[in-house]
């Protein structure tokens, strides 16, 4: 039987790669949908999928879980499910939010890691660091150790440059000095798992290779 349950909220691309990597690991994968095509999809990849909108949300379904993956776009107040939550989930150990490289804005050509202070740029940007503030004070207040897995673009695969210029939709973007770094989705399941193995409580990671590049280039 399944010693632990994972609940992915947003249970995507990079959701369903962590889901596939942690089959037969003892993890029961639980994840949602915002319609019931997606939640199909998602049991269908053995995944025990659910219709789940934000406004419907409270904290009664994280009540059997041990881990929580938060892949969902935020809006204007932040995280659509951090602001819902009140009280410890019984169970909740760890906690995982995917942002994204956004939040450091524009630094003009200059390097950025874990260290250097989210800049955002344009609102988009502003809202993931207000989410990422939501679920760590979350955490802190409740002793559950929670991850924030700052993302680049992401290839693999049926995503990547190959696949685009298959489907007539490949497009230069050619500035010069500009480049964007990535990572292979199958890159970002193996840090999710390996922190789900040794959780860190507070932890920012920008998980991406290390060869950012043009898109001309690529």
């Amino acid at each position: 039987m399944p010693s632990s349950t994972l609940l992915i909220l947003g249970a995507g691309y990079t959701g369903q790669a962590l889901a596939r990597l942690l089959a037969g690991k003892a993890w029961q994968i639980k994840g949602t949908s915002r319609s019931e095509i997606g939640a199909e999809e998602l049991r269908s990849l053995g995944i025990e999928g659910a219709v789940l909108a934000a406004e419907n949300f409270t904290a009664a379904p994280l009540d059997d879980v041990d881990a929580l993956l938060v892949s969902v776009p935020p809006d204007d107040r932040g995280d659509l499910f951090a602001h819902r939550l009140t009280g410890k989930p019984k169970r909740l150990r760890w906690i995982g939010y995917l942002s994204t490289t956004g939040v450091y804005g524009d630094t003009g050509g200059a390097w950025v890691d874990e260290t250097a202070p989210p800049n955002p740029s344009n609102a988009r940007g502003r809202r993931r660091v207000l989410a990422e503030s939501q679920w760590l004070d979350f955490g802190r207040e409740y002793g559950i150790a929670t991850q924030i897995f700052r993302l680049p673009g992401i290839y693999g695969p049926g995503r990547s440059a190959l696949d685009e210029v298959r489907a007539g939709k490949a497009r230069r973007i050619d500035k010069p000095g500009q480049v964007f770094s990535r990572v292979h989705v199958s890159d970002i399941a193996a840090t999710l798992a390996a922190s789900l193995e040794r959780p860190a409580a507070g932890a920012i990671y920008n998980v991406a290779d290390d060869l950012p590049a043009p898109s001309a280039d690529v």
